[in-house]
């Protein structure tokens, strides 16, 4: 095992579009789609997260090589590839569900998070309400929503809402891309 793995915890809407971002770039060991932040005990399923009454996030786990990507690097590229400004909201997926999120996991994490959010915000026209909370626990989601660009890439969520965010992406971070 790499002694340099790390993993970040993030939620920018649809994990589906979180994922396919991450899998594309240097540095990433892996992807992992699930659930944080809730308020209901025990492992929720996808459908009691659609409701939005279990206070979970749609998250994804970044295991990636500090050595070859940074933290701050993760970020930028993840508040660069949502939407950070609107608030329960990305599209049309609407809902606390799919809240801008960093679940950070320590102090490090979280005081590189303040300081990431506060040089973005130069750059959005409206506030960034991207969240900075604890990182408490993260549920694997079910495996149907793991790799899910990937193998879904001709479906219609995946070509209208998932490829634009892999082309601002490339356009964006491409010296940070495999």
């Amino acid at each position: 095992m790499k002694s340099n793995l790390q993993t970040a915890i993030l939620g920018g809407g649809c994990f589906w579009c979180t994922e396919a971002v991450f899998q594309e770039v240097k540095g990433v060991e892996k992807v992992v789609s699930g659930y944080s932040g809730g308020t209901v005990p025990g492992k929720p399923t996808y459908r009691e997260i659609c409701s939005g009454l279990t206070g979970h996030a749609e998250v994804i786990q970044i295991t990636f090589d500090a050595a070859i990507i940074s933290f701050e690097d993760i970020l930028i590229i993840f508040m660069t590839t949502h939407n950070p400004t609107t608030l329960n909201q990305q599209g049309a997926d609407r809902g606390t569900q799919y809240r801008s999120v960093i679940f950070f996991q320590n102090k490090t994490q979280k005081e590189i998070s303040e300081k990431v959010l506060h040089q973005l915000a130069e750059i959005y026209e409206d506030k960034i309400v991207t969240e900075i909370s604890p990182l408490t626990i993260f549920y694997e989601a079910e495996m149907e929503h793991q790799n899910y660009y990937r193998e879904n890439t001709e479906q219609g969520y995946c070509s209208y809402v998932i490829t634009p965010k892999l082309n601002t992406l490339r356009k964006l971070h491409a010296d940070k891309l495999k």
